[in-house]
């Protein structure tokens, strides 16, 4: 058990450079790190398609049971040559498919536990629900959830959770592994590896429910927990991170110390994946300098959804200084594949055809052909399935072709329009909000509506499109829609401030705003850095007569936004500006059936959190009478009443213009 007085004493005497660093010589050692992140409960695998020698194959990627075929393939290879090795997960394994609405946390605990992970970083979704599911999750689990800068003492649910640690200590023997419980007493002629977590430490803005959770500085607390480890003689030492890649990057050049950081949060699927028909997402074990000038810090990243893997050889020196660090990430594919996105036996590609694609892979080391683990494939089929496949309910639609959600223009082959998803479900959060009985609730003519590109968790396949497609796994966070008066010029900052937040390579890019009858562009000055907001035009007319007018800075326009957006989280900090004296705007929920209105009188900063003030009755998404989730029956209403055959609107609403580096 971990004593937390004492952890905090040490890092404050780290802060306070009380301590001094024994000159420790350690054997030269190699380590081998496997390692996913931003799972999001996507047990199943995920559609999705590359290039093979310039044809493009649609296949399945990734899901759990290949993830475990993997996982345990790269775990024999290391026990033959006697290497060691670690199996990590960069947080954020809650949230994103139909199997979390329905079992929460518990499926993932279940899951996760058969994998033989190492330890897992605490991710911003793992505080979707309550910290009593939280702790309940961290609790099952058979590895530790770690994160070094929070402080959870005075935290109700969490404050005698001992599986939820500052860092784990592991012993190496080749590739023995036991885990060091005394960093006081470290074994003799081991090899001594520290992980430690690190989360973000504006959680409370980005994840409204983590009840009294403290979170610390991430490069001072950071600085700490490798003084204080290194003070005992521990100089191999791993940041497993939910931060982003942008942020996994200022760290290490503002921190001495950390040999390698695992990540997370910003998806980023780290390598040059363009002869896939993918992206160069960047450096896949990229070295950044120290503030020392001396010491560098190895940086990986393994994507999303479960698609692939990471896997990075990690070479010190006697010093624990890291003298080679190289690897790559793979996508694990199926073995069926198809020329056209909805897959029908038509479609499905010939031997001849099949036998090429499998030979372009076998020649690929960024993809690979991987079977599905049975026994895990049986248990999510047996015990978890069918209950998922009864709750998607109605066919409300159907899609010809699928449409692709892409949270920032430009990212994995989109073009500088991003998202054709994002539009449309803004375009039909609009037009529920101008229904005549949503009307009649708010009092308001809604004049457009935004949406961040983080709450939408799925592209949109072909074929049948059920209510659970929406609900479920398309916006599954259980948001209310809200119309919130505010004035143009506030809207043009929103777009800029927003923007310019995601320009960073590796940035968390779900802030980022798509509009239904609103459209921008944006034009980039600086590259990664900075650029200016260009027109932005309010629409009036039809989609297939549309009329657009320059947005007025001193003109009120009625906005529909899901609440946490329209709060000011995420980085939408110019909403909490514009209400935190006043606000017009009304919440909307279903009560006993009904849509019910409430009105708010402003928003309220309490330490790192926004806090809503009602003038009267607050609703209250846990009552059983009570559906908050009207962002996502705005959009199945609107797709079931008027776009039976759901393709993609025939305009544009962003248009990004990025400057071309090479």
């Amino acid at each position: 058990m971990f004593n937390k007085p004492l952890i905090a004493l040490s890092i404050a005497l780290a802060l306070s450079g009380c301590t001094t660093t024994p000159a420790v010589q350690h054997q030269p050692f190699s380590l081998t790190v496997a390692h996913i992140n931003d799972t999001h409960s996507n047990f199943d695998p995920v559609k999705s398609s590359f290039k093979a020698d310039g044809t493009r194959v649609y296949n399945e990627f990734g899901g759990y049971p290949r993830l475990q075929t993997m996982a345990k393939e790269y775990k024999e290879e290391a026990k033959k040559e006697n290497q060691s090795l670690l199996f990590l997960h960069g947080g954020d394994a809650w949230q994103g498919s139909a199997y979390f609405k329905l079992n929460h946390g518990a499926m993932n605990a279940d899951m996760l536990s058969k994998m033989g992970l190492d330890a897992m970083a605490l991710g911003n979704h793992e505080f979707d629900l309550n910290n009593k599911k939280l702790n309940a999750f961290i609790s099952s689990i058979n590895f530790p959830v770690l994160a070094a800068n929070i402080d959870a003492s005075q935290d109700a649910d969490l404050k005698n959770q001992t599986n939820l640690r500052p860092y784990q200590v592991f012993a190496f023997d080749g590739n023995k592994k036991t885990i060091v419980k005394d960093i006081n007493h470290l074994p003799k002629d081991r090899n001594i590896v520290a992980v430690f977590g690190l989360a973000l430490d504006n959680m409370p803005n980005i994840a409204p429910n983590t009840g009294d959770v403290k979170f610390n500085d991430m490069v001072k607390t950071a600085q700490a927990t490798v003084d204080m480890l290194q003070s005992k003689g521990i100089d191999n030492i791993i940041a497993l991170t939910h931060i982003g890649n942008a942020v996994d990057l200022d760290v290490a050049s503002k921190v001495n110390g950390i040999d390698l950081i695992v990540g997370g949060h910003s998806h980023t699927l780290l390598g040059d994946f363009t002869d896939l028909g993918l992206n160069n997402n960047g450096i896949y074990a990229q070295m950044v300098k120290n503030p020392d000038g001396k010491s560098e810090t190895c940086i990986v990243q393994a994507g999303e959804y479960a698609q692939a893997i990471g896997r990075v050889n990690v070479s010190f020196d006697a010093k624990g200084d890291v003298i080679e660090c190289a690897g790559h990430n793979t996508l694990l594919s199926n073995d069926e594949f198809y020329h056209h996105a909805d897959r029908s036996k038509k479609d499905k590609f010939s031997p001849v055809e099949t036998t090429r694609v499998e030979q372009f892979i076998d020649n690929h080391e960024k993809i690979t052909i991987v079977d599905e683990d049975v026994l895990l494939r049986q248990r999510i089929d047996s015990k978890y399935k069918p209950a998922v496949d009864k709750a998607y309910g109605k066919t409300i639609a159907q899609v010809p072709l699928e449409i692709k959600h892409e949270r920032r223009p430009g990212d994995r082959g989109s073009d500088k329009h991003g998202s054709d998803v994002a539009p449309l479900i803004a375009e039909g959060q609009y037009y529920w909000a101008n229904e005549p009985q949503v009307q009649k609730v708010t009092g308001m003519k809604v004049d457009f509506s935004l949406i961040g590109a983080g709450g939408i968790r799925t592209n949109i396949e072909a074929g049948q499109y059920r209510e659970g497609n929406v609900s479920l796994e398309l916006l599954p966070f259980s948001n209310f829609m809200s119309v919130v008066p505010v004035k143009g010029s506030v809207i043009k900052q929103l777009l800029e401030q927003t923007v310019v937040a995601t320009l960073p390579e590796g940035s968390h890019a779900g802030k980022f705003p798509y509009g239904g009858h609103i459209r921008y562009s944006f034009i980039e000055t600086v590259p990664h850095k900075a650029g200016k907001l260009g027109k932005v035009e309010v629409m009036t007319g039809t989609e297939q007569h549309p009329v657009w007018t320059p947005i007025q800075d001193n003109k009120t326009y009625n906005v529909a936004i899901n609440n946490y957006n329209a709060t000011g989280n995420d980085g939408w900090t110019p909403l909490y500006q514009a209400q935190k004296n006043h606000s017009g705007r009304v919440d909307l929920a279903y009560i006993d059936g009904k849509l019910t209105g409430f009105k708010v009188k402003n928003i309220e900063k309490v330490g790192d959190k926004y806090q809503v003030i009602y003038q009267g009755a607050t609703p209250n998404c846990k009552a059983a009478n009570t559906v908050c989730n009207t962002d996502a029956q705005a959009f199945i209403d609107y797709v079931a009443q008027a776009r039976h055959q759901l393709v993609p609107l025939t305009y544009s609403v962003v248009t990004l213009d990025r400057i071309t580096t090479k």
